[in-house]
């Protein structure tokens, strides 16, 4: 009896440590997506911001439940279908490869439109009343790129579904409650969305790298993207100071 209850709670600490580990991994993970919901929203105008923030990482959420749910078909993905030379096709290099690309092209063109436009945000703007449908179903489609190897890194640490979804259900609270926070530091600091736009062309040659097998640690990506922020928050106090 007292072994059982010894093991009872074992195993409730192993899943309490796999739940904190895999909400934690989520939110650091879901840091590209907060940023290109950020980003993507403030084209639309204040007043319908929060609700396609709301709408979107409501997409998402279900997306990766769904994910979750099928995961035969989510470890079939990782399975080559053909070859190309030495090099074997697959799902998941598929999909990390269109989401790449995507993304690629997506930051740069956000990225030239602010720079070299007199006033970017007008004409944004009023495209994006007419397109509030297709920034939510951006937002959702980029977010099965963003969570297709997190969703792989939760099926290897834990078997229990119940876990998994109870911890990205986590992770989606937070990004909802930052994404408002950094939507507003973006619109405020110019300078921090060059930053933020940049990052996310870092991310996106992360995804073409990996998937030609090419692993690329996201945390050389973050530590230089977090020196960055540190410098630019000092150039912003020294800026403020003077003025």
């Amino acid at each position: 009896m007292l072994e059982l209850i010894k093991m009872e709670h074992l195993l409730t600490l192993d899943m309490l440590f796999a739940f904190l580990t895999l909400s934690l991994m989520e939110v650091i993970l879901g840091i590209d997506n907060i940023i290109f919901i950020s980003i993507l929203t403030n084209k639309l105008p204040k007043e319908i911001r929060a609700r396609a923030r709301s709408f979107g990482i409501g997409l998402a959420l279900i997306t990766r439940i769904l994910m979750l749910l099928s995961i035969k078909w989510i470890m079939g993905l990782t399975e080559p279908f053909s070859a190309i030379g030495t090099f074997e096709l697959t799902g998941r290099g598929l999909i990390l490869f269109s989401g790449g690309v995507f993304l690629l092209i997506k930051s740069v063109k956000e990225l030239f439109v602010f720079v070299e436009n007199k006033n970017p945000e007008m004409g944004s703007k009023i495209n994006a009343r007419k397109s509030f449908i297709g920034i939510i179903l951006q937002v959702a489609l980029l977010d099965i790129v963003f969570s297709f190897d997190s969703i792989l890194t939760a099926i290897g640490m834990t078997d229990n579904l119940p876990i998994m979804i109870a911890a990205i259900v986590v992770a989606m609270i937070v990004m909802l409650g930052f994404s408002g926070v950094i939507s507003r530091l973006v619109e405020r600091f110019p300078s921090l969305q060059i930053l933020a736009l940049t990052f996310l062309i870092l991310i996106g040659f992360v995804l073409i790298f990996e998937a030609f097998e090419m692993h690329v640690s996201k945390s050389y990506i973050y530590a230089a993207v977090g020196f960055s922020l540190l410098v630019e928050l000092i150039n912003m106090r020294a800026r403020t100071r003077k003025t």
